[in-house]
């Protein structure tokens, strides 16, 4: 195969066999007579692998550390590896996919949240409090859908499922909730309302949801875009719903 040729087929440019070439990434073929590269199956494997390296985002002197641990393997089993990870792309574009056929359906029939594309699990719960009318245009009806886009995206899936359904369950409250929290924005510390909107707060949620929250990463970013009054009710309503749950076990 001529430089065209092998670049073609593994699906990168001649410029950039070139490239790896140069920095010694990629060893030189024999040439013919008339001096031009001559590629065979075993160049191939190795070019294709180096674009799938950079794909998967390693650097070229990572790359380059991968390929020495291949050197002396039977070409048998590199082609198994590289089998085996195009096996996996297909998989993951499959998942993709069927992912966006679902939202793609949303989207044409006009139920693809504002926030999305989300999980199938939050855009149900959004769609229930994008019912509670007046209170969906709360100040801190906006930060919880905030907040749960971000949990959503950042949180294991088998977590995340297990959030949404703990939300799900106090979303019947909300409005009541959200006025509660809004009305303490300017509140002071010992604002007797703050231990109101705990408690309401605390009545709502399930057991399970009283966990102590870790100070740092996303409780820092939560806590953080809350007033201190506020802040304070929702810290008190987990130590309620905590110590609840304690009593009861």
């Amino acid at each position: 195969m001529r430089i065209g040729e092998i670049a073609a087929l593994v699906g990168v440019t001649p410029r950039a066999v070139r490239h790896y070439h140069r920095i010694g990434l990629l060893a030189e073929p024999a040439r013919q007579g008339n001096g031009y590269r001559q590629y065979g199956i075993r160049d191939a494997v190795v070019l294709a692998r180096i674009r799938r390296l950079v794909e998967l985002g390693l650097g070229l002197d990572e790359v380059r550390e991968v390929l020495a641990g291949d050197e002396g393997r039977e070409l048998v089993e590199v082609l198994g590896e590289l089998d085996a990870d195009l096996a996996r792309q297909e998989r993951v574009i499959r998942e993709r996919r069927a992912r966006l056929a679902e939202l793609l359906a949303q989207a044409r029939e006009g139920r693809l949240a504002a926030e999305g594309p989300v999980s199938p699990e939050l855009a149900g719960l959004l769609a229930e409090l994008g019912d509670l009318g007046d209170a969906a245009a709360s100040p801190m009806a906006v930060k919880d859908r905030e907040l749960l886009t971000l949990l959503d995206s950042v949180v294991p899936e088998a977590e995340r499922v297990r959030l949404m359904e703990l939300m799900r369950d106090a979303s019947g409250h909300a409005p009541e909730i959200y006025a509660l929290l809004d009305a303490l924005a300017d509140a002071g510390p010992d604002d007797p309302r703050i231990a109101k909107a705990a408690a309401a707060l605390a009545a709502c949620l399930p057991d399970e949801a009283g966990v102590t929250v870790p100070e740092g990463g996303l409780a820092d970013v939560f806590f953080g875009d809350l007033a201190p009054a506020q802040s304070a009710a929702v810290r008190l309503a987990l130590r309620l719903v905590s110590e609840r749950a304690e009593g009861t076990t």
